[in-house]
């Protein structure tokens, strides 16, 4: 139900926040695997960039489409044990990756981990909503922000170094059963769980997805989700490929070169969730401050273009980790926004809706990426097209997402939310 001011925690839960930073790097390390195991994987299955790009592709399809749904089943019911069904079925469809022989049983098992995966951001949403008050979202969603950067990192480092040394598919097998490890710590949490994290009742089921997509703050934020992700995910899907051919790195020695960017990304999270819930506790409104990291962050990630320019692979890296370090900015705020303005009592169905759209990003960058590298021979246009993508994101905070306050629903009972309750 939607907290009352009676209901509110005395304190931010830790351990849950750990468990869902955890279960965020276990996304980001499912989602990008195929990426890591693409060099080796292709050659075996005789993947051209194409086809392979259709595959990277095929796990936002998915994701995606079934966001809106996730969205519902996190309002509506207990969202911790909708997440760790969830979570089940994607590391089940890694670990059955390991063992896969085609392109066709490949692109299906990427369908079901897509199908999983969705019901992860609209949970983590809900759950900070329900569980934090304004002046803590930004490090709380750095916190999850950090895992998913987390993920790619290790993900290309540890797993670049399995498969150079056994093979892609132990990759496979090692971390989706390896993942399942997680799931007792998860449903043991549930146990004692507030009443506030269970789905809303229908006297309380806030407003429609009508409602919300009449807003136009709600159509901002999706156009700067699908920006920031556009990047993201070009650089989780491409940058292993990126470093192979054109930078000519063995796998080893991209599987550590690799990690910095995701490595910078997940500390500029951490630094921009610190510095916005400072600045805002300071007297600063969260409409000023999380609409500047938001452009900031943008605005300087555009620095992955001359990365793929300059002639030095030091230089290029370098940039590379500049601009993940100023995506980091915005990432840790670009769901302090989304929970700021829908608040709790539609905080699941905006985020699953918001990530629908936002998420095909991920079926346009792989391909798109893919089809151009298989045109022109080069990943210089695939940069710049990242670059145009960011400007985009830039202009949809500056003219969009110009207020971050909680938005009135008609149709929902006024009653205090925990962020109200506590700047009172």
């Amino acid at each position: 139900m939607v907290p009352s001011s009676g209901e509110r925690p005395a304190q931010v839960n830790w351990w849950l926040l750990a468990l869902l930073s955890a279960s965020c790097c276990i996304n980001y390390i499912d989602r990008g695997n195929l990426s890591v195991a693409a060099p080796q994987l292709s050659r075996e299955l005789a993947l051209g960039p194409e086809k392979l790009g259709l595959l990277l592709s095929a796990f936002f399809w998915t994701y995606a489409s079934f966001q809106i749904i996730a969205g519902w089943l996190v309002d509506r019911f207990d969202v911790y044990w909708v997440f760790g069904i969830g979570f089940f079925l994607w590391s089940a469809a890694t670990a059955v990756t390991g063992l896969a022989g085609s392109f066709a049983i490949l692109f299906g098992l990427r369908l079901v981990l897509g199908m999983g995966e969705s019901i992860a951001y609209p949970a983590y949403s809900r759950i900070i909503a329900g569980e934090v008050p304004e002046r803590r979202r930004g490090l709380a969603n750095a916190l999850v922000g950090a895992g998913s950067q987390a993920g790619p990192a290790l993900g290309t480092l540890v797993g670049g170094l399995i498969v150079a040394h056994y093979g892609w598919r132990p990759l496979f097998l090692i971390l989706g059963f390896g993942a399942m490890l997680w799931l007792p710590a998860w449903f043991a949490s549930s146990v004692h769980r507030p009443k506030r994290t269970l789905g809303l009742s229908p006297r309380q089921a806030g407003p429609g997805m009508l409602e919300i997509i009449r807003r136009r703050l709600f159509w901002g934020t999706v156009i700067g989700l699908f920006c920031l992700d556009y990047a993201l995910y070009f650089l989780i899907t491409w940058l292993p490929s990126y470093l192979v051919t054109v930078r000519h790195y063995s796998i080893s020695r991209m599987a550590v070169i690799g990690s910095f960017p995701f490595i910078s990304l997940a500390i500029g999270s951490l630094f921009g969730g610190w510095a916005s819930d400072r600045w805002i506790a300071a007297g600063s409104t969260p409409t000023r401050v999380r609409r500047t990291f938001a452009i900031a962050g943008q605005l300087m990630c555009t620095l992955l273009v001359p990365a793929a320019i300059v002639e030095s692979p030091v230089i290029s890296i370098v940039l590379m980790m500049v601009a993940c370090l100023s995506l980091g900015l915005f990432l840790s705020n670009v769901w302090a926004i989304t929970q700021t303005l829908a608040g709790p009592a539609a905080a699941g169905r905006w985020t699953g809706f918001q990530n629908a759209l936002g998420n095909l990003s991920g079926v346009v960058a792989p391909a798109l990426t893919g089809w151009i590298v298989a045109k022109t021979g080069s990943f210089s246009l695939a940069f710049f097209a990242v670059g145009v993508v960011l400007i985009l994101g830039v202009l949809a905070y500056v003219f969009l997402v110009t207020d971050v306050s909680p938005v009135t629903w008609k149709s929902q009972p006024v009653e205090p939310s925990i962020a109200t309750a506590a700047r009172t």
